[in-house]
C-alpha cells in the first residue's frame, strides 16, 4: 500500500533505478534521471508538493539560510574586517552547566526531528528508505564511500578555508566554544550526528527527490541543493558559502549516481567530528588555531 516500506521493491546497491547509469565523464556531468519517482502531472499534486517544499524549508534550513545571510550583512557592516571577526558553531547557550547541557541537547533533538520530517514526508508519499539509500543493505560500502568522501572534501576544504580567511573574505570559524565540562565531547559528537542527519536528509534526499517529482533536471536539482547548503553557511563569510557550495555539488552528485544517502551521512559526521572534537582538544594549543 502507498507509504509502506513493503511497497518499495528491493534494489541492488548502488541502484540508480531503473536507468542504467551512463559511464565515463558524461555520466557524471549529465546523469540520467531515474524513472522513479515519476514526474507528477496532476496539477493538484504538483501544487501540494510545491507548498510542502516551501513549508519544510521555511521551518528548517531555508530559514537558516535567510538568517545566515542577515548575519553576513551584519558582519560586513561592522568596523572590523571579516577575518578579524569570529563565527562560533557550537556556542554556550545558558549560564549554568546543566541548563547549557539541556539547551545543547534540545538543539540536537531539533536537528534530528528536521531530518525525520523529511524521511516521513517521503515515506508518506510512497518513497521508502531503500529508494533514497537509508536502508541497511550495504553498511560496509556506505562506510567506505563515506570515509572517502570525507577525505576528498575535508583536506582541500581546510586549505580553502585558510586561503579565504587570509584573503579577508571569511570570518574566523570557531567550531566549539563550549566550556570544558564532562559532557562537552559527547555533546559535540551528538551535534555532528544531528547536523549530518538533518542536512543530508533534507538538502539531498528530500529536496532532490521532490524536485525530481516536479520535473526538474538532475543538474538543476543538484544546483538548487548546493546553493541551499551554501546559503546557511553564509554566516561564516563568502568562503563558507563557496566551500559548502562545492561540497554540495560533490555530495549531491554522488547521491544521484549511487542513491546511498547513508554514505553522505557518514562523510558529514566524520567531517564534523574532526572539526568539533579536534578543535575542542587542540584549539589554542597549536599554531593557526585561535
Amino acid at each position: 500500500m502507498p507509504g509502506s516500506l513493503a511497497a518499495v521493491r528491493p534494489l541492488a546497491w548502488p541502484f540508480v533505478e531503473p536507468v542504467q547509469p551512463s559511464r565515463g565523464l558524461r555520466g557524471w556531468l549529465v546523469p540520467p534521471r531515474p524513472v522513479e519517482p515519476a514526474v507528477l502531472t496532476d496539477p493538484t499534486e504538483r501544487r501540494g508538493v510545491g507548498i510542502e517544499l516551501l513549508l519544510v524549508l521555511a521551518v528548517t534550513l531555508g530559514l537558516s539560510g535567510v538568517r545566515s545571510l542577515l548575519s553576513l550583512v551584519d558582519s560586513l557592516l561592522a568596523a572590523a574586517p571579516l577575518a578579524a571577526q569570529t563565527a562560533v558553531i557550537n556556542a554556550p547557550g545558558r549560564r549554568t552547566e546543566l541548563l547549557d547541557l539541556a539547551y545543547q541537547l534540545t538543539g540536537i533533538a531539533q536537528l534530528l526531528a528536521w531530518g525525520g520530517l523529511g524521511v516521513y514526508l517521503l515515506w508518506r508519499a510512497g518513497i521508502g528508505l531503500p529508494r533514497i539509500g537509508l536502508d541497511r543493505r550495504s553498511p560496509g560500502r556506505d562506510a567506505a564511500l563515506g570515509a572517502g568522501l570525507a577525505a576528498l572534501v575535508g583536506i582541500p576544504g581546510l586549505g580553502f578555508y585558510l586561503a579565504t580567511r587570509a584573503l579577508g573574505v571569511n570570518l574566523t570559524v570557531v567550531p566549539s566554544a563550549l566550556d570544558d565540562t564532562w559532557w562537552r565531547i559527547p555533546v559535540l559528537l551528538a551535534a555532528a550526528v544531528g547536523n549530518s542527519w538533518a542536512e543530508e536528509v533534507l538538502v539531498v534526499g528530500y529536496l532532490v527527490t521532490r524536485l525530481r517529482q516536479l520535473g526538474y533536471s538532475e543538474n538543476s536539482s543538484l544546483l538548487a541543493s548546493a546553493v541551499l547548503r551554501g546559503s546557511y553557511h553564509l554566516y561564516q563569510g563568502f568562503g563558507g558559502f563557496a566551500g559548502n557550495l562545492v561540497m554540495g555539488l560533490v555530495f549531491g552528485r554522488v547521491w544521484q549516481r549511487t542513491s546511498r544517502l547513508w554514505a553522505l551521512v557518514v562523510a558529514h559526521i566524520l567531517l564534523d567530528v574532526v572539526a568539533f572534537v579536534g578543535y575542542a582538544l587542540l584549539g589554542g594549543r597549536i599554531g593557526g588555531l585561535p
